[in-house]
């Protein structure tokens, strides 16, 4: 423990400002990577939720330590930690092609929740860890994650194109570069210009083909109104 905190770590005006400062300064850190891409809960989600919770266990610990109640000073700190779940599933959504989004955020919500409830209890130490291997994973593991997905022999493809001509230039440019198709899934537009016809393709890649080259002839064939990774 570094003994530089030793003057903060009771319960007093000046450890309070302290660790409600930086709740707020940590969790706003998280908040700000979310926010930059475009998230729903963002930077002042993450303040929010990490200052209540750091408020929640200087709580407990007043209640206990000033107040002299015989209560246990880890129960609101334990309803913190299960409760954040229901706005860490908010972020969860389900899209329409059966695509999960919002796992990262919700992890994040829940982790500077615990972030705050440290910084509460004046575990200085601790909060600071936590918030750099947070924006460490969230900064430099998802750069290594897009990397190693990038070179992953399969995929899957959503296309909404125009018409069976559309369809067929697509599946022309898979055989020119090489590409076998696993399975493909297509469905055709009901007579509405506002329903297109979309197709998901199942590919297996070889080494010198990269996705995001793909996307980009895919997306240039004449006829794609749409293509993204599933």
């Amino acid at each position: 423990m570094l003994s530089i905190f030793d003057p903060i770590r009771d319960v007093t005006l000046a450890s309070i400002t302290v660790r409600l400062l930086l709740a707020v300064i940590c969790g706003g850190l998280i908040g700000l990577e979310r926010a930059y891409k475009r998230r729903p809960a963002g930077f002042r989600t993450h303040i929010l939720i990490c200052m209540g919770a750091c408020m929640t266990t200087m709580t407990s610990q007043y209640l206990f330590l000033n107040m002299h109640y015989y209560t246990d000073m880890a129960r609101l700190g334990a309803q913190v930690v299960a409760g954040i779940g229901f706005i860490g599933a908010g972020t969860i959504i389900v899209t329409r092609r059966q695509r999960v989004k919002g796992l990262t955020t919700a992890a994040g919500l829940w982790t500077a929740a615990i972030i705050g409830l440290a910084f509460g209890g004046g575990f200085y130490e601790g909060g600071f860890y936590a918030t750099f291997l947070v924006l460490f994973a969230e900064l430099v593991f998802s750069r290594i994650e897009n990397r190693i997905l990038d070179d992953v022999p399969e995929i899957n493809l959503y296309m909404e194109y125009v018409d069976k001509d559309c369809l067929n230039k697509v599946l022309d440019l898979f055989r020119q570069h090489k590409l076998t198709i696993l399975n493909v899934e297509i469905t055709r537009a009901k007579g509405s210009e506002k329903h297109n016809a979309c197709a998901i393709f199942n590919l297996r890649l070889h080494k010198r083909c990269r996705i995001n080259d793909l996307l980009q002839w895919v997306q240039s064939t004449d006829g794609v109104i749409s293509v993204e990774e599933l």
